[in-house]
């Protein structure tokens, strides 16, 4: 199933259960925001999706943007402990093993921009996989990552359900006042 499909499906089991909503946006963006379940999980299209149907649908801004950023912060809280803990062996697990520059690029990238590393991170999908573990390997001090985490989190959810409302209006004033009058 590509992920139109996937993302198809799950836009219109939302519009039919709206009280799925939030519960489904914490569970895709603590999955988007997990190491491991990043690489195939990728819910901003379904964010995006979502966010498009919260003026058309009556869906609710705020317990989404909760929802989301409190799944995100986890995911990343989660690959940051895992970081840590198991950092000896991180590297011969998937996807780290097949993809070894993933943790050498996330840890350049922390040298470079240190806890800021944690924010611009959330914003590309590549680094959101890898930086948050590679700063816990790298033992970044818990209270500033998790500054950052939060933070991020919430912006990062925001911006993409933003995305997706400001486009269905758009879309909307296009179609009724430019296509239906030719």
């Amino acid at each position: 199933m590509s992920l139109e499909e996937s993302s198809r499906h799950v836009i219109d089991f939302v519009r039919d259960h709206q009280a799925w909503a939030a519960p489904i946006v914490f569970a895709l963006a603590f999955a988007e925001s997990l190491a491991f379940l990043s690489f195939v999980v990728p819910a901003w299209a379904v964010l995006v999706g979502l966010g498009a149907m919260m003026t058309s649908g009556g869906i609710a801004f705020l317990p989404m943007l909760f929802a989301g950023a409190l799944g995100a912060a986890l995911g990343d809280w989660l690959s940051y402990w895992i970081g840590g803990k198991f950092k000896p062996s991180i590297g011969r697990l998937w996807p780290f093993a097949q993809h070894p520059q993933l943790l050498f690029r996330g840890e350049v990238f922390i040298k470079k921009w240190g806890v800021l590393a944690i924010f611009i991170a959330r914003f590309s999908g590549p680094l959101r996989a890898s930086v948050p573990i590679v700063a816990g390997m790298l033992r970044m001090p818990w209270q500033p990552f998790q500054i950052a985490n939060f933070v991020s989190a919430f912006v990062w959810v925001a911006v993409l359900l933003q995305l997706g409302d400001v486009s269905a209006l758009a879309w909307g004033w296009f179609w009724e006042h430019v296509v239906q009058r030719f």
